[in-house]
């Protein structure tokens, strides 16, 4: 019972997504308005089951790509959820009772936009079928208007009455007056298109290039750019239109737009035909097959006559009338359902034609003759003189090259008096044309008069509003001052930075102009001791090194910033010479990591000296037993690196403890000054060098730790 109950379910389920494959797509218009008010209600969600997404503009209207039978699923906070399924390509009224009530709209304005969507929904309708009804009821939706919007869209849909009858240059001047009233992205990429089937084609590239493709949906970044390759390949720049058309089947493919996905197939393999890469078409003709075959059969059947024509023009007469025999089954079968019109490529009597003109071009008459036949046959049965004349032209050159002279002279002569039919059909169609065309002129003429009267109408009311002028000139004016003064207060503030960068540097010459001096009296007072110990070759010695570390020092006392190679090297020169005088006190060692680039560091001038001179004459002196000073260049990060000065010495607490009264003045100025020096450079250089001092052990000789980071550049 289980299996019986669940085959048809599998059954119902197959034939629906078999359905949803064939059903063609087509795009549907629609409003979200109140019922008590009929104003329309801006950024509704409206979703259809298939996936497609879409939002109701500030005047309610919303435009989506369906397929019949899917379901719209319209939100909103407002009101509670609606569900709507279509049925066709009918204009869609959603009327909703909203959560909060507003005060009733003026009866006469809900009458006529009810009356405006009438008119529209019935110009819609006759879109197709009668141009001359379908612009008349446009003309009467626009005496409905109430909005620019409204406008815009009476004017796009007459642009689209004109695109259906290849009427081009009305449409392309329709569609301009549509983006007048409202300018949108869907109206902007009729109007390329309008442009190119006018052999507008700069134009039609130029609309294409100014859309900005980041407020596109899938759907229209997919028809821009299969309209820019369209264009491009009308003017036979076939490897930009190659190019546009992959771009616009890359979208199609990532986001599942089937049509478009076949369609861009298609095109692609038609302009590598066009260039001369049949290799490279018959490849992306055979995706467009296999593609075309999964949606509705009448496509699948365009497709393989497309191929067909492919065949045809590159000699592959076989498979041209191998795909044509299967065309003209599948057109049986369409037929049924639909009437396929003489201007369609998709009928039989052509497609047995073409069938007999391959056999022809094969050489095999025997069988060429019964197709061009029956398409004779056919032709004249659907009053088809074009196909019929092409036909019977091409039955007498077979029977001519078949050297039966006899049935080549009387086809000729049905041939000439078919030509003559249709030269009588051809003129009677001009003269119906050129009287269609002065009805349309008429038409739109009157239509101008209305879009002429409206703009008269606006002029009237910027009349009015001229004398607003002088106030808003007044309110400018005081804009104009006030950007002034900002303007003015910001070249103030600019100044004052750099007055004070310059104080900066001032201060920072200062502050090292007052460590030298410090400097040089601690090492003199060294050179003093060894004299007074009447060791002359260490004072010498001392004094030589002393001299070249003197030297480097006032080379450097101008710069902020040295580079850290030099700084190492002072630092070496220094240590040693603090050496000399405490050999007994302590060791030392200056480690550098091989990760670190000091090339690529710079560091203030005489930045560790203090430290490394407070370690040695507060720290290290003092102790009983031999200490050891170490300095270690570590990489911190990428862009840091730690410079840590530390030393076994008594500590800072036992130092203070042991200090007179002057030697605590003279080091409180010392330590002051690299901490002034340090915070100038880090305000100057946006924090650059960062100093930290701590205790270096938990033991009796606490010893000091003085952890130095430097940024990179």
């Amino acid at each position: 019972m289980l299996l019986c109950f669940c085959l048809p379910l599998q059954v119902l389920v197959a034939q629906n997504e078999n359905r949803r494959t064939i059903e063609p797509t087509f795009m549907v218009r629609g409003s979200v308005r109140e019922s008590d008010t009929y104003k329309p209600i801006a950024k509704v969600n409206i979703e259809v089951n298939g996936g497609a997404y879409t939002m109701t503009s500030t005047d309610g209207t919303f435009n989506i790509q369906v397929r019949r039978g899917d379901e719209l699923t319209i939100r909103h906070k407002d009101f509670e959820t609606v569900y709507y399924t279509v049925k066709d390509n009918e204009r869609i009224t959603v009327e909703v009772k909203p959560a909060v009530q507003q005060n009733p709209v003026n009866s006469k304005y809900k009458k006529n936009v009810k009356a405006f969507n009438s008119m529209i929904d019935s110009a819609a309708t006759y879109l197709k079928k009668d141009a001359q009804k379908s612009i008349q009821f446009v003309t009467e939706a626009l005496s409905q208007s109430n909005s620019s919007s409204e406008n815009a869209q009476a004017y796009e849909l007459l642009a689209d009455v004109y695109m259906q009858w290849k009427q081009y240059d009305l449409a392309v001047s329709n569609y301009r007056i549509s983006l007048q009233n409202n300018a949108t992205n869907d109206v902007r990429l009729k109007l390329a298109k309008a442009y190119e089937n006018n052999k507008n084609y700069q134009e039609s590239i130029d609309t294409y290039n100014s859309i900005k493709k980041s407020e596109l949906s899938n759907y229209q970044l997919t028809t821009l750019y299969e309209g820019l390759g369209d264009t491009y390949s009308s003017i036979k720049k076939y490897d930009a239109s190659i190019n546009s058309y992959k771009k616009g089947l890359e979208v199609a493919q990532k986001h599942l737009i089937a049509p478009k996905t076949t369609d861009l197939n298609s095109k692609i393999a038609q302009a590598y035909n066009a260039s001369g890469k049949t290799e490279k078409a018959e490849g992306y003709f055979e995706n467009s097959l296999n593609l075309a075959s999964k949606e509705n059969k009448k496509r699948a059947v365009e497709e393989k006559v497309a191929v067909a024509d492919f065949q045809n023009s590159n000699r592959g007469y076989e498979a041209e009338i191998q795909l044509r025999k299967e065309v003209l089954k599948d057109v049986e079968d369409i037929e049924r359902d639909s009437t396929i019109t003489n201007e369609s490529p998709l009928t039989s009597q052509k497609q047995n034609y073409k069938i007999g003109n391959a056999y022809f071009m094969k050489g095999d008459y025997a069988n060429a003759i019964p197709y061009l036949e029956k398409s004779i046959k056919e032709a004249d049965k659907k009053e088809d003189l074009v196909v019929k004349k092409d036909a019977t032209r091409k039955l007498s050159d077979l029977y001519e090259d078949a050297g039966d002279y006899e049935k080549a002279l009387s086809t000729y002569r049905d041939y000439t008096e078919i030509v003559d039919e249709l030269y009588v059909k051809k003129e009677q169609e001009i003269s119906q044309a050129a009287r269609f065309s002065r009805d349309i002129a008429t038409k739109q003429n009157r239509i101008t008069s209305l879009e002429t009267d409206r703009q008269l109408s606006q002029s009237k009311y910027q009349l009015t509003t001229e004398r607003n002028k002088r106030q808003e000139l007044i309110i400018y004016s005081l804009l104009g001052g006030l950007i002034l003064l900002l303007v003015t207060a910001y070249f103030m503030y600019k100044s004052i930075k750099q007055q004070k960068f310059a104080n900066n540097l001032l201060a920072l010459k200062s502050l090292r102009s007052q460590m030298n001096p410090h400097f040089i009296f601690n090492a003199l007072n060294s050179v003093n001791s060894f004299i007074a110990s009447n060791d002359e070759r260490t004072a010498n010695k001392y004094l030589s090194d002393f001299s070249q570390l003197m030297r480097s020092v006032l080379e450097n006392s101008d710069e902020d910033f040295i580079p850290l190679k030099k700084e190492i090297e002072l630092l070496e020169l220094y240590t040693k010479l603090e050496h000399f005088r405490f050999k007994d006190k302590f060791d030392y060692s200056i480690q550098v990591d091989e990760n670190v680039n000091v090339d690529e560091f710079q560091i203030p001038p005489m930045l560790l000296q203090p430290y490394i001179e407070n370690a040695v004459w507060h720290g290290l002196r003092y102790k009983t037993e031999k200490g050891h000073l170490s300095i270690h260049i570590s990489s911190k990060s990428e862009d840091e690196i730690m410079i840590t000065v530390t030393d076994d010495g008594i500590g800072r607490v036992k130092s203070k403890e042991l200090k007179t009264d002057h030697q605590k003045k003279q080091n409180s100025k010392g330590m002051g000054n690299i901490k002034k020096r340090v915070a100038i450079l880090n305000e100057m250089y946006k924090d650059k060098v960062d100093v930290f001092v701590d205790d270096f052990q938990d033991s009796e000789d606490t010893g000091t730790r003085v952890v130095v980071t430097l940024k990179k550049d």
